[in-house]
């Protein structure tokens, strides 16, 4: 369940509300493409701004449409461990296939605060969780030892670790050892993180090039690392151009060049710039073609 390629679903908004239809045809696009699972509600799918209903929505249609053929594992993640309990209690009524648990954010908790809480949501909900360590992102960091302890219980199946770390990821898995899994979280390091036993990435990426990003996961996963060096350079200027600001802003600005959902974005975040807008213009033009994916800008 938890290998390859595993989209951060976007979320499409339109006039300030869900886009169902949208969202529909974007996991279906998912799908065809050959992706291994799919994440709605995460941080690429602007989960902060999102309430509670609209975040319980999103991961009650992404089970509907998967129909089963892709497991879905809901982002669940809060700084509040009440409300993680609650939401990781909502995706599995919702009959999500996991949970995707972000580090707790602002609050700076201490590990043995971030070992709690996780621990917490675990006994509180027999379900599959990933944990997800972005301290870029957070202030908080789940430190190896951390991940040691959380491995040891029965429901926290592996690690979403997005800090491009590979010592540490050689470290962390030194330490755990057996089925725990290690997820990338990091589009432009994927290839060494799968030399380094990871099992594939989370990615933003695989939302505008599925086939690419799955094309360089199997081959690194295969030990065909020539084939992945190719796939991991022919990927790298899309990588570039959907961080030159923050997540999710240019993947959503990317998608709607691509006709298949409008830009909208939710306070704080905003429209790109127009610099920043040219860039992924040019990118993903330059790329239609070189790419198993259809990249030529639409609008």
């Amino acid at each position: 369940m938890f290998h390859g390629v595993i989209t951060a679903l976007v979320t499409p908004f339109r006039d300030g509300g869900l886009d169902e239809e949208r969202f529909r045809e974007h996991i279906e696009r998912q799908i065809e493409a050959g992706v291994d699972a799919i994440v709605p509600a995460g941080t690429t799918g602007e989960a902060a701004t999102l309430s509670h209903a609209e975040h319980k929505r999103l991961i009650r249609i992404a089970v509907e449409q998967a129909r089963g053929r892709v497991p879905v594992i809901a982002g669940t993640g809060s700084n509040n461990t009440a409300e993680a309990i609650e939401l990781t209690q909502a995706a599995k009524d919702a009959g999500a296939d996991a949970a995707l648990l972000i580090a707790p954010y602002y609050n700076k908790p201490t590990q043995e605060g971030l070992y709690r809480h996780y621990r917490a949501v675990a006994g509180a909900v027999a379900l599959p969780l990933l944990l997800y360590n972005v301290p870029s992102r957070t202030a908080s960091d789940l430190l190896p030892g951390t991940v040691a302890r959380l491995a040891r219980v029965p429901n926290i199946v592996g690690l979403k670790d997005a800090t491009a770390d590979m010592a540490r990821l050689v470290e962390m898995a030194d330490a755990v050892g057996g089925d725990f899994v290690f997820l990338s979280g990091d589009d432009g390091t994927v290839l060494p993180f799968v030399a380094c036993g990871g099992r594939g990435v989370i990615s933003v990426v695989s939302n505008v090039a599925p086939r690419a990003m799955k094309a360089l996961v199997d081959a690194a996963r295969a030990g065909e690392l020539a084939a992945a060096r190719r796939w991991q350079g022919r990927l790298m200027p899309l990588v570039r151009a959907l961080f030159v600001r923050a997540n999710p802003m240019p993947v959503k600005a990317a998608c709607a060049m691509l006709g298949w959902m409008e830009p909208e974005v939710r306070l704080p975040l905003v429209p790109l710039d127009d610099e920043a807008e040219a860039l992924l213009r040019r990118t993903l033009a330059a790329l239609d073609g070189e790419l198993p994916d259809t990249l030529a800008p639409t609008r």
